[in-house]
């Protein structure tokens, strides 16, 4: 049990086996807000009914630091006792007949520094529901399966808060005394409380009609702050085509009169889907060509994306309960995942999407996997809800809804969705009734026939292994391809039985001629270049005939399901892939592959040096075989690969993924082995990126699709692979010139990848841009963020960036209660291994002293900068002994939240 603050009573884990249905159902809410930033008053009278299929109980509402003035039954005044932070009543009338209740409390929104239920930023209010914010408002059967109709009042100072939000549609408007007025709002949908939202203060809007398909006319608004206008369009633009895209691909229409979406600096999360009003990070809205790089577009298009699909999976069927948070997260992540490939256009940018999502999944979710936080994607148990929205419940749940997409095909998947909403609409459902739904829409598919196999990846954790081995016979002309997979105990879970993994595959000649498929005891005619196969037993063997020669396989092809494959690929078999394979994604894995053999070899050589004072001291400056740097001169050089895929290919595999292929990692080891590869890349190829530079640094007028972007991204990569080598050299023209993008480039992206450049080649240039890139933004908040992420993730020389990163803290634009900010400068930092690391522990103390001093305002936040040490066990001494004191330091305070609490509970636990 965990000790909860202010003397509340111990929390104990809730259950997924314990879920029980509501013994109340409500039916009817009316909320009135009076809105006063130091009190708040809010009437909620709803109209609540027992359960039939529930044995009686009192009526038990949650809430939390709220002040309770009145209860009103049919009414009447009524008895009712309080029980810990619950409103239990107890007598109330029986029989089945409704019962109207009247809850009368306040608030004080300007104290609400936690960022849940109702605040104050910048003198606007904000609400954030999900998951368990709706209790900090009102008291309320505060859980997703009590779904109800909502009418909301709000009455303000018309000229402190002109503007008055909540969900729905507006009803009615108007004038009130002094100085005030009031607007009503109706959702014509029932929804579960952590979908409610309103928004009141001074904002303007961009507003859009439009006609959907179905005919229907649509008014579509924006909300920001005045100044913030001009930044929007591409916020709008993104809404609109997510609007058309579930239309056309899922046949999904919007249900209200109106969408909106509104931007504050002060969110804990990247947005939320509040039924018809978005609430948003500005980080997410907020776009030019001047102040946001073309990630910040890609990332405002796939958020605005995903946030509009949950009016569907997830506000019209929602979770029944939070173990089945992945149901509508990871279910809109895939469906985001599809908008942005499908927006991409052409194959090669689609391929770019993909490796970018598996990328994260590869580098975060597997890592949390085999870490103490591991959980299933439908977890069993949780102490703070909070802690597991994680990279398991998004980008893995994605990933078990992409294998079921895989099983039964584009258009089978199309007919499942059909299916589940004909079934559940209105209703709050769980992960088995998605499944369910795409298998019975599917009869004949390898879903349908291996359903219930396949929801162990619902209920197990860990990340599965693959292991691919072949066999060539010349004179039978047969290659067997022997699959084995295995998945290694996780906390609780200490057998694993066998998944449904389907794998993509292909088989190349040694020349790199695809071979058509054909398996033993098919007809030639069935034979492709490429096939499913799907895995259910330990190992399985699968036997092609007709193989003309020796084989190089092709597997996973686009990561068709979310494990580690093994397989002894040779050098030259990894080479043939990247050179010819027709898997975008296969090539570039090729690539990773050949690097990371690479930087482990050296990492493992009885040879390397236990100096880590010197990169090419320790590790030298010929890492890198002849062989592969010729392949990285092929690709730059390719006028056939798309600029965007080459630069992904040149990306070297990063410190966290090489650390974790390590059953022992010293961080200054990896750091330096990866210095040292990506200086001989930028030495190597001195010509190659000078060519690369000229042919893409001028992109014309900024246009930020996805050709353009990836221009501009070889550019930049060319750009910081010279001033790496002039570094080494002494050269001064290319600093030089990347300072000048920094004064005159014509976009943010040119203008972050040049300052980048100086400040990771540790340039004599890069203090005065830092300094003038300052002075031109420093009235943007979202800009001033890209400027202390870039120095908190700065390459430490001799242990310089922690001393930077604490004087930064003092900065006067820097604000610690301000989320983006404190991300930006203080994850940026403890998530930058070579400087995080420090054999004097120095790193570790910070992190310890900044999560203990977050979390007494935001333990969402403070949970989340907790994660960071989750992979503790696996550091070498002197680390792993220094990071071990931290976070028992930190499990040491008493009045930590229960956010925190877990992450460092788990942490220790053996």
């Amino acid at each position: 049990m965990l000790q909860l603050r202010d003397g509340q009573a111990p929390a104990t884990a809730i259950h997924r086996a314990d879920y029980q249905a509501p013994s109340w159902w409500i039916d009817t809410v009316d909320l009135t807000f009076d809105l006063d930033p130091a009190k708040t008053r809010v009437l909620n009278k709803m109209r609540v009914r027992r359960n039939p299929d529930v044995a009686a109980q009192p009526l038990r509402l949650d809430g939390d630091e709220l002040n309770l003035a009145r209860v009103l039954v049919n009414g009447a005044g009524t008895s009712f006792k309080m029980d810990g932070d619950q409103l239990v009543l107890e007598n109330l009338p029986e029989g089945g007949e409704p019962v109207e209740l009247e809850i009368f409390t306040t608030c004080a929104p300007i104290k609400n520094t936690k960022l849940m239920g109702l605040y104050v930023s910048e003198d606007t209010f904000f609400t954030q529901c999900e998951a368990e914010g709706f209790r900090r408002i009102t008291y309320f059967l505060d859980r997703p399966d009590v779904m109800a109709m909502y009418t909301v009042t709000l009455r303000a100072s018309k000229a402190q808060y002109p503007v008055l939000l909540s969900n729905g549609n507006l009803v009615e408007s108007g004038e009130l005394e002094d100085g005030r007025h009031f607007a009503r709002w109706v959702d014509p949908h029932k929804k579960p409380s952590y979908l409610f939202a309103l928004v009141a203060g001074k904002l303007v809007a961009r507003e859009q009609q439009i006609r959907s398909r179905a005919g229907n006319e649509h008014l579509l608004q924006v909300f920001v702050r005045p100044g913030d206008l001009e930044k929007t369009e591409h916020a709008m633009h993104s809404l609109m085509h997510a609007i058309a895209w579930d239309e056309a691909r899922f046949g999904l229409s919007l249900d209200l009169d109106r969408f909106m979406i509104v931007a504050t600096s002060d969110f804990n999360m990247g947005a939320m889907e509040n039924k018809g009003l978005n609430i948003f990070n500005t980080k997410y809205v907020l776009a030019s060509q001047a102040t946001a790089t073309d990630v910040d577009y890609a990332n405002i298009e796939s958020v605005v994306g995903h946030e509009y699909f949950h009016n569907w999976t997830g506000n019209r069927v929602t979770c029944r309960d939070w173990f089945q948070l992945s149901l509508k997260e990871g279910l809109t992540v895939f469906r985001d995942q599809e908008f942005s490939m499908d927006m991409a256009g052409t194959p090669s940018a689609r391929a770019v999407k993909r490796i970018d999502d598996v990328r994260v999944l590869r580098t975060v979710q597997f890592p949390e996997d085999a870490g103490p936080m591991a959980h299933p994607v439908r977890p069993d148990s949780y102490i703070e809800i909070n802690n597991f929205y994680t990279v398991t419940i998004y980008e893995k749940g994605a990933e078990v809804v992409r294998m079921q997409h895989n099983l039964v095909g584009r258009e089978g998947f199309a007919r499942g969705m059909k299916l589940y909403f004909e079934r559940h609409d209105g209703q709050a459902v769980t992960c088995d009734d998605f499944s369910q739904a795409i298998a019975d829409a599917n009869p004949g598919s390898p879903l349908a026939g291996n359903l219930q196999q396949f929801r162990r990846w619902y209920s197990q954790a860990g990340t599965p292994h693959l292991k691919a081995a072949g066999q060539y016979d010349a004179d039978a002309r047969t290659y067997t391809l022997t699959l084995t997979q295995s998945c290694a105990p996780t906390a609780g879970q200490s057998e694993k039985l066998p998944f449904v993994i389907p794998v993509q595959m292909g088989l190349l000649t040694a020349g790199g001629r695809e071979i058509a498929l054909q398996l033993e005891g098919e007809d030639a005619g069935q034979a492709a270049h490429s096939r499913m196969l799907v895995v259910t037993e330990p190992e399985q063997r699968f036997v092609f005939t007709n193989v003309p020669e020796a084989p190089v396989p092709s597997l996973l092809r686009a990561f068709s399901a979310p494990v580690v494959l093994e397989h002894d690929f040779s050098d030259a078999d990894l080479l043939t892939l990247l050179a010819n394979d027709t898997d975008p994604f296969n090539q570039w894995e090729a690539s990773q592959r050949l690097g990371l053999r690479i930087a482990l070899n050296a990492l493992n050589s009885a040879a390397a040096s236990a100096d880590t004072s010197s990169t090419e001291g320790q590790f030298g400056t010929d890492l890198l075989p002849p062989a592969f740097v010729q392949a990285m001169r092929s690709v730059l050089g390719d006028d056939r690969l798309d600029p965007a895929f080459k630069d992904l290919v040149l990306t070297l595999p990063s410190e966290s993924y090489i650390a974790e292929q390590l059953a022992e990692v010293d961080p200054q080891r990896v750091h330096a082995v990866r210095e040292a590869m990506q200086l001989q890349l930028a030495s190597a190829l001195q010509p190659e990126w000078e060519a690369a530079w000229e042919a893409h640094r001028d992109t014309g007028a900024y246009q930020p699709d996805h050709v353009s972007a990836g221009r501009r991204a070889l550019a930049g990569r060319a750009l910081s692979m010279l001033c790496l080598n002039a570094a080494r050299t002494g050269d001064t023209v290319w600093p030089g010139k990347a300072y000048q993008r920094c004064k005159d480039a014509g976009n943010m992206t040119d203008r972050m990848a040049a300052l980048a450049a100086l400040i990771h080649s540790a340039s004599p240039l890069a203090e005065q841009a830092l300094k003038r890139f300052h002075s031109m933004f420093q009235h943007d908040a979202l800009v001033l963020d890209k400027w202390f992420a870039l120095q908190g993730g700065a390459c430490d020389r001799g242990g310089n960036v922690l001393p930077a990163v604490k004087a930064l803290m003092k900065h006067p634009d820097f604000q610690l209660k301000n989320p983006n900010r404190a991300r930006s400068l203080i994850f940026s930092y403890c998530s930058n291994p070579g400087a995080f690391h420090r054999a004097d522990a120095a790193g570790y103390v910070f992190w310890s002293d900044r999560v203990i001093e977050i979390d007494g305002f935001n333990p969402q936040v403070a949970a989340r900068l907790a994660r960071v040490l989750d992979r503790w066990k696996k550091l070498a001494e002197p680390y792993r002994t220094a990071a071990r004191e931290a976070i028992a330091r930190v499990a040491a305070k008493p009045d930590l939240s229960n956010d925190v609490r877990e992450v460092v509970t788990r942490a220790l636990a053996d």
